[in-house]
């Protein structure tokens, strides 16, 4: 297994896959990492050299928010709603979904987590 950016990859994936564990890094993201550094489609994880992973680390780093950096800043974001005391910051306080989606049949998972955040 290798290690970056507090995630571990599985070395026997493809590049482009195993990227996209990295909180932040979807299929489009890590395809464009993987463009910048020239890399084949097929390459697997374990066959990467260390200046390879440095560079992958480097372009992430510089170009992406990843990991701790965005949860921090959806937090923020989410904690400024519930500040100004628009919609969609009650609908996060309330736990309940916030773009209009039904809530009398539906939205079962967004109520069981305000139930388990409660009772924590």
């Amino acid at each position: 297994m290798s290690y970056i950016l507090g995630t571990n990859l599985n070395s026997n994936k493809q590049v482009k896959i195993a990227l996209t564990r990295i909180f932040g890094i979807g299929p489009k993201k890590a395809i464009q990492v993987c463009d910048q550094l020239g890399l084949s489609d097929t390459i697997k994880v374990n066959k990467l050299t260390k200046y390879q992973f440095d560079k992958i680390l480097k372009i992430i780093s510089q170009n992406f928010l990843v990991d701790s950096e965005l949860k921090r800043v959806i937090q923020r974001d989410i904690k400024r709603l519930i500040s100004i005391g628009c919609y969609r910051g009650f609908r996060h306080n309330a736990g309940l979904p916030l773009r209009g989606q039904r809530t009398h049949t539906n939205a079962k998972t967004c109520r069981k987590l305000r139930y388990v955040s409660i009772r924590s």
